[in-house]
């Protein structure tokens, strides 16, 4: 069940043809949460075809969901046709954005980790809001319409993105990808390769005009659901989509407020290694669970000074020190030749070379502790 439910206008909202349910645009708001708070929300779409709403299982499921990792949810009640045109459900869509960061501090959010998440539909929604040009109205009267309305990342599961390219409602499914560019918020893209309604080439041509704009995009196609699948909380392979949202969110540092460090120092107990290590994994993970990991791969040229820009470091704070050995062999040549299976065998167990409790400090300084 929803809080409680929020029109996004007050009075009636711009070309409304109606004073019915489906001509008021409105969230439904969950923040009852069941875990530690993050402070991040998700604003979510359900799909319908823009014609209908999925709200229970592309909706309220979803909100449960997020709720149970710390992230508060708003399933969006946006209007559809044949009465409104997609362009309407647009306007409902930014209007959603703007309204839940104006009310950040009443929700008790962070105004600049909102993210929108929609199904199908919704997810053509999603990928309309994330690339519309229309962004921040700073001399606007109402304050809701000065937030900006693209929101901070985005997530369109099995979404259209160019209904042209699909061959299906071109002047309903507008053109995104096409509108892609280096302000385009990151991406999580979900689909499937057995859905026959909306092709996983809808997401791969968003993923492809990401890619080429160098914004941070993940993309899972996943070999077996039909379209529609929601959480697939009936497949227990498919339904690995949602953990991988979560798991993305905090590698790209939407779960805390915390900002990332760089970090560029020789390696904290490097004379304790056997060496020469040849090329080795360091990974920094971090005691608090919504913290990004973060790591680097080294070899003897590195000279065993760890370096991570601050745009993948960690947050300060104690971490686990990891140091997983790939290959006692630098460079490679090619005469293709394996190592003896006693130095073979650690590599492949589950527990790394070297494990030590340190702390990351405020400058990047990493300190064992």
């Amino acid at each position: 069940m929803s809080d409680f439910i929020e029109r996004l206008w007050v009075a009636d909202a711009p070309r409304a043809e109606g004073a019915s349910p489906t001509d008021v645009p409105a969230l439904s708001v969950h923040t009852e949460l069941n875990t530690a708070d993050t402070g991040a929300a998700v604003i979510i779409c359900p799909g319908g075809g823009y014609r209908i709403l999925a709200s229970t299982h592309e909706g309220l499921h979803v909100a449960a969901a997020l709720n149970e990792v710390g992230v508060k949810a708003f399933v969006l009640r946006y209007r559809v046709g044949p009465k409104y045109h997609s362009t309407t459900s647009l306007l409902d869509g930014q209007r959603a954005v703007r309204y839940v960061r104006n009310h950040s501090e009443r929700f008790g959010i962070d105004p600049h980790r909102v993210g929108m998440l929609g199904f199908s539909a919704g997810g053509h929604l999603t990928f309309a809001v994330g690339t519309s040009d229309l962004r921040e109205q700073p001399s606007a009267t109402d304050p809701i319409d000065r937030e900006s309305s693209v929101p901070d990342f985005l997530v369109p599961v099995y979404g259209v993105s160019n209904g042209e390219v699909r061959g299906r409602k071109a002047t309903e499914y507008l053109a995104t990808d096409t509108k892609v560019n280096a302000r385009t918020p990151p991406t999580f893209l979900m689909h499937t390769h057995e859905d026959d309604i909306v092709s996983s080439e809808q997401s791969t041509l968003f993923y492809n005009a990401l890619r080429r704009v160098g914004v941070p995009a993940e993309l899972h196609v996943f070999g077996f659901g039909e379209h529609g699948v929601g959480l697939a909380s009936g497949d227990p392979e498919t339904s690995r989509w949602f953990p991988l949202f979560v798991n993305w969110l905090r590698r790209s540092g939407f779960l805390t407020s915390k900002k990332r460090v760089a970090i560029e120092q020789v390696l904290p107990c490097r004379d304790a290694i056997e060496h020469p290590l040849g090329m080795y994994w360091i990974s920094l993970i971090p005691d608090e669970p919504n913290f990004p990991v973060a790591r680097t791969r080294l070899d003897p040229n590195s000279d065993d000074v760890v370096k991570i820009p601050a745009s993948h470091g960690p947050v300060p704070g104690p971490h686990t020190l990891e140091l997983r050995r790939i290959s006692h062999t630098w460079p490679y040549d090619a005469l293709g030749e394996y190592q003896d299976i006693d130095k073979l065998q650690p590599m492949l167990s589950e527990n790394p070379t070297l494990s030590v409790h340190v702390a990351v400090d405020s400058d990047g300084t990493i300190r064992v502790i």
